[in-house]
């Protein structure tokens, strides 16, 4: 079975390790518990390949910039020919509390433009998505300022655990299936 792991984010250091580039950060600690590592040059993004009890992983962060990731999703899962229900989106969410993982199967974009790219170039919003919370302390007309601010230090020291549970959510998916995996980790 071969999978498509997405990690939303912007390209740049300017965004480097912003809440937005939660998706990034994500894949960029499952690469080092898996020891693999990214071919940064690669058409619409960075790529990394892994195998996992007969399983195939194609870990994809897009360089097309958080608008317009649908066109590296939909590039690399026709590229690859993994069906839609073997992808995997791992995104920023401001509706959740800092650190809270939520693996959804289907769902709106509720106003992220990653999630909206994608569901306009996949034509559907029947995929799954891991929901990494970034919390929502911002005044009211500044939530682009937020997405794309750094953690606190509170919080970056609270980080490393949080990646890694996303990364043993992502292993879950694959080897037990949406529901099982949902099952698992939704309730903590």
């Amino acid at each position: 079975m071969k999978f498509l792991i997405v990690g939303l984010g912007n390209i740049g250091n300017e965004y480097a390790h912003t809440r937005h580039n939660t998706g990034f950060d994500t894949l960029d600690t499952f690469c080092r518990v898996s020891n693999v590592v990214f071919d940064e040059n690669k058409r619409y993004g960075a790529i990394a390949e892994c195998q996992l009890k007969g399983h195939t992983l194609t870990l994809l962060k897009p360089s097309t910039y958080m608008n317009d990731s649908g066109k590296a999703v939909r590039y690399w899962l026709q590229k690859e020919n993994i069906p839609i229900e073997q992808l995997l989106v791992i995104v920023d969410d401001i509706a959740l509390p800092f650190g809270s993982l939520r693996l959804r199967g289907k769902g709106s974009d509720a106003g992220h433009n990653g999630l909206k790219s994608i569901q306009q170039m996949i034509e559907t919003q029947n995929y799954a998505r891991l929901k990494f919370g970034i919390g929502n302390d911002f005044n009211q007309g500044r939530q682009i300022d937020y997405v794309l601010s750094r953690f606190t230090d509170e919080e970056q020291k609270l980080l490393p655990e949080r990646f890694e549970a996303a990364a043993e959510i992502i292993k879950s998916f694959m080897l037990e299936g949406l529901e099982r995996a949902m099952n698992k980790f939704n309730k903590k």
